[in-house]
């Protein structure tokens, strides 16, 4: 499967601060660019200052904004190929990674700029707020993601579109999600981009502390019946664990109709797609509370006499093929005396990971940017990829586990020293560090059986060269 188009779908919530957010026990939530805590109800969110190295912060001078929205971090340094926020995390953890974004003119301008949004070493998508930003919204995106190593990063990077404006973000959020959910999904290559999730028939969006996670739930409605349900479930016994109050009012049809919905509204990139729906008689329970009805998406059976009663029920596809408008189409069974009724729906693209560095070279890497006083500016996140944001002045193979192959610093004001991990780069054909104003002993260089060139003059060295240097079988240029 290998979808040529990236979806990052934008998903609008007011600017002004509501109820729905609350606190949640696991996870990192961040008010960029702010200097002091902040209380959005009962969450808790901090300054971002200590999981980012670089960028400028400012207020947006509105009335009555959400706090997480009153200020924001922008990046207007143009020589850097990615802006990182680095995270602990645990390995192999599934995690929900939500940012948020209000322009609020904080450059000047009348219209915000586009960028990328990066997560891991694979491209997210393109971050457009220009539509939003005009009708006086806020907009925030998700991914679900599997981190390889016991860091995260989120970042942002420069596109074609972004020109001399500068990227930026308002708030971050990455939330710890139970091993549970969305577990059909293979996220050593995969990840989950929401596209829509809602609760049909709801009045208001449903977020935590109703869904411990904080999903934003967000209401949908259309020229179909909507109901209220009389009896309560338990969200365990669902897959995805969603939250009671998802389940508190639905969309129905009369008897004997089949019911017709476009969800999503807009129209979709084709691609391929997690789907997961919930359904539950709304009546009051009953042994005749229950209806049979057959589900297709775009005239495609997805289930065929799925039976809904007031315990509920969930469906789900882990790959299902989605292109332009989608129209889902609940057709009842014969002689069920009650219409089909749907109360909430996920949609995620399933997004395909764009490889990570091998890990002992990341090792090796961000030793070197410890050991280095003046690392560049974008030394954070994936070293390598995406392919074209890699760290300034190294170059990666194009395996799926990239292998740094030349690390290029010449004359770039380095200082401190180099660790003794170096030699570890197994991978290495060009190590250029000259012309800097580095100091200490030169690590033992043996491991670099690749090594083509090697460039250290003009530096403060200690000691002289390791003799297993002259014996690297490669190295033609020293």
């Amino acid at each position: 499967m290998c979808p040529s188009v990236f979806l990052l779908w934008l998903v609008t919530i007011p600017v002004l601060a509501h109820s729905a957010l609350a606190s949640i026990s696991l996870g990192y939530y961040l008010d960029c660019g702010g200097t002091k805590e902040v209380t959005v109800d009962n969450l808790k969110y901090i300054p971002d200052g200590s999981y980012i190295k670089v960028g400028n912060t400012t207020p947006i001078n509105k009335p009555d904004l959400l706090p997480i929205l009153s200020t924001l971090r922008y990046f207007s340094d143009t020589s850097a190929r990615k802006y990182c926020y680095s995270f602990p995390v645990f390995k192999g953890g599934k995690y929900l990674v939500k940012t948020m974004y209000y322009y609020g003119g904080f450059d000047g301008g009348k219209q915000p700029p586009v960028f990328d949004q990066i997560v891991e070493g694979t491209k997210w998508g393109v971050v457009n707020t220009t539509e939003d930003y005009a009708k006086d919204l806020s907009s925030y995106f998700e991914i679900v993601v599997v981190p390889a190593g016991k860091t995260l990063s989120v970042c942002l990077a420069r596109n074609s579109h972004t020109g001399s404006s500068s990227p930026f973000i308002s708030a971050l959020e990455v939330k710890s999600l139970d091993a549970s959910l969305y577990k059909s999904t293979d996220f050593t290559k995969y990840a989950l981009v929401t596209v829509a999730r809602n609760a049909f028939g709801a009045e208001d969006i449903i977020s935590s502390p109703d869904d411990k996670f904080n999903r934003m739930w967000q209401p949908f409605k259309d020229d179909n019946p909507v109901v209220k349900t009389r009896a309560n479930v338990t969200p365990s016994d669902f897959w995805n664990l969603p939250p009671v109050r998802a389940f508190s009012s639905a969309i129905t049809t009369s008897r004997g109709k089949a019911l017709e919905i476009q969800w999503p509204r807009a129209s979709l990139p084709s691609t391929y797609y997690y789907i997961s729906l919930y359904f539950q008689d709304n009546r009051n329970p009953s042994p005749y509370s229950w209806r049979v009805f057959d589900v297709s998406i775009n005239g495609h059976t997805f289930f065929s006499n799925l039976n809904a009663t007031t315990n509920g029920v969930t469906v789900y596809a882990a790959q299902w093929p989605l292109s332009g408008q989608t129209k889902l189409t609940l057709t009842p069974g014969s002689g069920i005396p009650v219409g089909p009724v749907i109360n909430a729906g996920e949609i995620y693209q399933i997004l395909p990971l764009g490889g990570r560095t091998r890990t002992r070279d990341v090792i090796v890497m961000e030793d070197l940017a410890r050991s280095l006083h003046n690392p560049p500016v974008d030394w954070n996140g994936d070293p390598c990829l995406p392919k074209g944001n890699s760290w300034t002045g190294v170059t990666c193979s194009s395996d799926f586990h990239a292998r740094v192959v030349t690390l290029n610093l010449t004359n770039a004001g380095l200082t401190g020293s180099l660790p003794p991990t170096l030699g570890h780069l197994s991978g290495l054909a060009h190590l250029w560090l000259g012309g800097n104003k580095l100091t200490g002993n030169i690590p033992d260089l043996s491991g670099l059986k690749e090594l083509e060139t090697l460039h250290l003059e003009k530096n403060n060295f200690e000691g002289s060269l390791p003799s297993s240097t002259e014996k690297l079988p490669k190295l033609r240029e020293m």
